[in-house]
């Protein structure tokens, strides 16, 4: 439910969304709790020759379908929310925030809306500091002020770090739980990874490493198996371990 909270934002704020199909527009103290996770993009994606970003879309493995996004930037989000636990869903482009400035109308369309496994949700903004103007500024914190109105949270992200963002979206091609399989090599890999070693020399201990290592590199996505990420580039002497075991 909301919170005792900011009646002015509450009424001052207005939302504009379309879900299965239906465009709808109201106040935001009146359709904050709908099911915006499942509410289709507010806006098209450009793929046009010169556009400034780099649209498309991302087939999650969290939602089972595709998300869009409109840059690269955008995309590398996507594959770190689709690889977080806390994730149950996520949507692009979910509405518009309208308001007034007190000098003009605004309106903002956020990146993505995320419905985290607890049931809040959370609205994301992706952009890099050095692509921040003072109007993005403003627009960000006026959608702070609405989701902190009915218990959202709110967070701009801007570029992860290179080495970990490269792991994992090596990782990434290894997502869709078909990797996972067979049961009977998860069971070996957690075994042999009991006690840490390298990457290659743990997979061979398995079998044929080209039936292991995608099972392997899944387990890496999915967190069961641990490495670090942030060190150096992922390569054959790295060293894995089964989380939780020590």
């Amino acid at each position: 439910m909301a919170h005792a909270l900011d009646q002015e934002a509450l009424t001052g704020f207005e939302l504009d969304f379309c879900v299965d199909g239906v465009r709808r527009r109201g106040p935001l103290r009146a359709s904050w709790d709908l099911r915006f996770e499942a509410a289709e993009p507010v806006r098209e994606f450009s793929w046009h020759k010169y556009a400034r970003g780099f649209a498309g879309w991302y087939y999650s493995a969290t939602v089972r379908d595709h998300v869009g996004y409109e840059s690269w930037l955008e995309r590398d989000r996507l594959i770190l929310l689709d690889r977080d636990p806390q994730v149950a869903a996520i949507a692009s482009q979910p509405f518009w925030l309208h308001w007034h400035d007190g000098v003009r109308s605004r309106r903002h369309a956020p990146d993505y809306f995320v419905r985290l496994a607890d049931g809040r949700g959370r609205v994301v903004d992706v952009r890099a500091e050095d692509d921040m103007d003072e109007e993005t500024r403003e627009s960000f914190a006026a959608t702070e002020r609405a989701c902190s109105a009915v218990g959202w949270e709110f967070v701009w992200v801007g570029r992860p770090d290179p080495v970990f963002m490269a792991n994992v979206r090596w990782l990434h091609r290894y997502r869709r739980s078909r990797c996972g399989r067979p049961a009977e090599v998860v069971g070996q890999l957690l075994e042999v990874f009991r006690e840490p070693k390298g990457l290659w020399e743990g997979a061979g201990q398995v079998g044929d490493r080209l039936r292991v290592l995608p099972v392997l590199f899944h387990l890496l996505w999915s967190g069961v198996l641990g490495t670090d990420l942030e060190g150096g580039l992922m390569a054959t002497d790295s060293l894995v371990w089964t989380e939780g075991s020590g």
